[in-house]
């Protein structure tokens, strides 16, 4: 039998060995960053405390209204849907939606904090809204739901938190940013905020809350981005 071998086979010969050799070393490396992504949270896990709070700014650590970025993940700016409300499921007591006139009849929390982004960027601005924790008490979230899920009407941005940071005394579902009602811009009329998550974990134009059993996902977590993302 001839020992030579054609050109398209000697090709075709190349072309799999390459083939072969990134896929071997695309999953060496997605071994190494899964590995990576679970130290990751096990050193998250060890520095966070439900107790540990960022520290309050003053005044003139604010940054300008105007200079505080903004993003959304539509074409356009998303504008609530008529007769827009705030659902709250799960594993939940009292599944319920909230209008938003009912969010502000419940304890006001205030707090001015560094905001963080992935980008690399920060800035500063006063928010005020409603602890997730006094919402979860009332619809009487599971003890078994150790995750929740947050969604919005932003072309269906997502994203999926631990119980623990969710339930942080320094995150709450904002409906006011600088003393002024939530703009659009920057999530109205809610808003997830939180002192203990980079900026892209914080879900602008919210429409659910889910306490849910298992952990998933979210719109950059999916593509790529750190789950836990904690500051």
């Amino acid at each position: 039998m001839s020992n030579l071998i054609t050109r398209r086979q000697f090709a075709g010969t190349v072309a799999t060995g390459a083939l072969l050799a990134t896929w071997q070393t695309a999953r060496a490396q997605s071994g190494f960053l899964q590995w990576m992504e679970r130290w990751n949270e096990r050193v998250e896990r060890f520095m966070f405390g439900s107790d540990r709070l960022a520290a309050e700014l003053p005044p003139t650590a604010a940054t300008p209204a105007e200079a505080f970025p903004s993003y959304f993940i539509s074409d356009t700016m998303p504008v609530a849907p008529a007769g827009w409300v705030l659902k709250v499921g799960g594993l939940v007591a009292r599944p319920t939606a909230f209008s938003l006139a009912q969010l502000q009849q419940m304890p006001r929390t205030d707090m001015r904090v560094r905001h963080h982004c992935v980008e690399g960027w920060s800035a500063v601005a006063a928010w005020h809204g409603v602890r997730l924790r006094d919402v979860a008490d009332v619809v009487g979230a599971d003890p078994r739901a150790v995750y929740v899920e947050f969604r919005s009407f932003d072309a269906g941005y997502w994203s999926s938190w631990d119980r623990a940071s969710a339930l942080h005394t320094q995150t709450i579902l904002a409906y006011g940013m600088n003393g002024m009602p939530l703009s659009p811009d920057h999530g109205a009329p809610l808003r997830l905020y939180a002192a203990v998550k980079l900026g892209y974990k914080m879900v602008k134009y919210l429409t659910e809350v889910n306490f849910v059993p298992e952990r998933t996902g979210g719109y950059w977590e999916d593509q790529g981005y750190e789950w836990p993302a904690g500051e």
